[in-house]
This record gives structure tokens, C-alpha cells and sequence, in this order.
């Protein structure tokens, strides 16, 4: 599975954005990481095969995160689940 690379001048956190191609709220978030300069990967779960989708899952659910999307992971160990600036705002101190 292929996470895609947004770099940014910020990037002392891990991000990980598991997003759906076609979902606005994962879009916001993915608008909303970009204009704060924050350094982030992520991957469209919607596109991928059968296979990575149960590793993504797999992956959320073992930290805990239901699967709903976006589902952001913080250092490994923060989850945001949804469309959340409050939530991101703290995990990313900005």
C-alpha cells in the first residue's frame, strides 16, 4: 500500500490521513493540513485493493479508531476521527 507524501514546513508530528476519494470531509481535512503547513501522508482507502483495505482497518482498529472517515493518527497514538479542527489543533499544537 502507497501512502502519498504532502510535505509542508511543519513536520515534527507522524500524520496519517486515511481518506475516501469522493468524501468532503476528507477533503477539508486534507485542505485544512496543507494551509497549516503541516507535513502529512495519506491514502485514499476507497481505491485500494481488498487486500490493503484489511490492513487499513486492521491498522485503525487495533489503535482503537472505528472505521469512519478521515481517521487521522498523530504519532501513532493520537486518533481524530472526522472532520475535527479543534481536535487537530491540539494534537498538532497550531
Amino acid at each position: 500500500m502507497q501512502f502519498f507524501k504532502v510535505s509542508g514546513k511543519k513536520n515534527e508530528h507522524k500524520v496519517a490521513l486515511y481518506a475516501l476519494s469522493t468524501c468532503v470531509w476528507c477533503k477539508l481535512t486534507k485542505q485544512f493540513l496543507s494551509d497549516n503547513n503541516i507535513t502529512y501522508e495519506f491514502v485514499d482507502v476507497d481505491l485500494l485493493d481488498p487486500n490493503d483495505k484489511t490492513q487499513v482497518h486492521q491498522s485503525i482498529t487495533s489503535k482503537g479508531g472505528t472505521l469512519s472517515y478521515p481517521t487521522i493518527i498523530v504519532d501513532d497514538k493520537t486518533i481524530i476521527t472526522g472532520f475535527r479542527k479543534d481536535k487537530l489543533k491540539e494534537a498538532l499544537k497550531i
